[in-house]
């Protein structure tokens, strides 16, 4: 094994706040948003790059404005389906009254601002719904289930987010039997038609986890701007070293992480979905090991069921009822099934490498990485440096080494 730090493409905004301010100011809100009036904002259950900064410079620009903004739990399932647990969720990415300059506003209750003209039902957050306006805030990037030219972005959040745990539950039924994109629009331009959606603005990461760019857009602006912003999303993601790969072994997975635990899109397994193309250049993982939960998932073990082993200690670990009822929520029950689960590494490792194929074990591409969203540095099997499926470059920092554990049989995290 030797360990890698990966070359990715890292745009980075600098400035976080002052990137937001400036997004903000060119979409002159104040010809829409008067002094008194209340802005309701959206804060999501995604492990955002700086999201508590970019909270508090939108809350900032609103107050400049004589404007009365706080902030609702945008989720659906997310916090075991509980206005306490939602806003312990925000708590833990550093989103606090103190810290945004605003109240935060928990609530589960909606309203029901549908139907679209195909007859799908459509849901508000009932305190959000109380606003004179309300302000989109998410993160575009490429869903773990979806492709298209929609994905994850501000329209999800309008159709998930702000349709809490109701709408989520709704949508995601809807999604078993229609496909995504159509259907996202849809909800969203109902929502846009109906509540009181004044402004949206989105964050796109880079390949390292950090906030690459940041974009305001005016509500007829919603889907071009998503439509673009996807495009660079796409090409800023993480990537593993290789697109093809025999273990791929994460210290991690959680809900701050990816909304599937662990990105699809860096490890494969995405979800086909009914009349949704196959995305293309798709990786290959054949088999994934996962040795424990993000501090900030709170139990939620969603996307266990993508790993086809783990560590007992992760199984004694999990919140079963919290991830079984975000896996439900979203159609999705496969995603809360346990793996294969041993005690130790050594275990999982003997045991994975006889199942993946006909490589021998010293030949075996294997790739270490903490997380889905932390991958420039790798710990990677010496098959890797030569292997043609390479999607990166990299620098290789040490000298090849035995693949070794502790004395209680556990390899060191990345």
């Amino acid at each position: 094994m030797v360990r890698i730090r990966q070359h990715l493409e890292r745009p980075r905004l600098d400035d976080v706040a002052g990137g937001v301010t400036r997004e903000l100011e060119r979409l002159d809100l104040g010809r829409t948003i008067k002094p008194g009036q209340s802005v309701a904002l959206t804060a999501g259950s995604r492990g955002i790059a700086n999201i508590p900064v970019v909270l508090r410079a939108v809350v900032a620009h609103l107050k400049r404005l004589g404007a009365v903004p706080f902030i609702v739990p945008a989720m659906g399932s997310h916090g075991g389906a509980t206005a306490e647990g939602q806003a312990a969720v925000l708590r833990s990415y550093g989103i606090t009254e103190d810290f945004v300059g605003c109240p935060i506003k928990a609530g589960m209750d909606v309203i029901d601002v549908g139907p679209t003209p195909e007859g799908y039902p459509v849901y508000l957050d009932r305190i959000a719904s109380t606003a004179d306006h309300i302000g989109v805030v998410a993160r575009v990037k490429p869903h773990t289930g979806y492709h298209g030219r929609i994905e994850s972005g501000l329209l999800k959040m309008m159709m998930i987010g702000l349709g809490k745990h109701v709408g989520a539950l709704a949508a995601h039924r809807v999604l078993l039997e229609e496909p995504y994109e159509p259907f996202v629009t849809a909800i969203g331009t109902t929502m846009l038609a109906k509540a009181p959606i004044a402004f949206g603005l989105a964050v796109v990461e880079n390949a390292a986890d950090e906030t690459a760019l940041a974009r305001g857009a005016l509500p007829a602006e919603f889907l071009d701007t998503e439509v673009e912003l996807l495009t660079i999303a796409r090409h800023l993601l993480p990537k593993l070293p290789l697109r093809r790969s025999d273990l791929v072994i994460l210290d991690e997975i959680g809900k701050d992480i990816s909304g599937s635990g662990m990105d699809t899109n860096v490890v494969g397994r995405k979800r086909a979905f009914r009349e949704m193309p196959t995305p293309p250049d798709l990786p290959h993982t054949r088999r994934i090991h996962v040795r424990g939960l993000s501090a900030k998932t709170h139990g939620n073990a969603t996307g266990i069921g993508l790993a086809d082993f783990t560590l007992t200690r992760v199984v004694k670990a999990l919140d079963y009822k919290a991830t079984t009822i975000n896996c439900l929520t979203a159609g999705y029950p496969e995603g809360a099934f346990l793996p294969v689960h041993f005690d130790t590494d050594r275990e999982v490792i003997d045991a994975a490498l006889k199942i993946i194929g006909t490589r021998d074990a010293e030949d075996a591409r294997i790739i270490h990485v903490r997380n889905t969203l932390q991958v420039e540095e790798a710990v990677v099997s010496e098959a890797c440096l030569v292997d043609p499926s390479k999607q990166t470059t990299w620098d290789v920092l040490t000298e090849p080494a035995p693949l070794t554990f502790d004395a209680a049989g556990f390899l060191s995290p990345i």
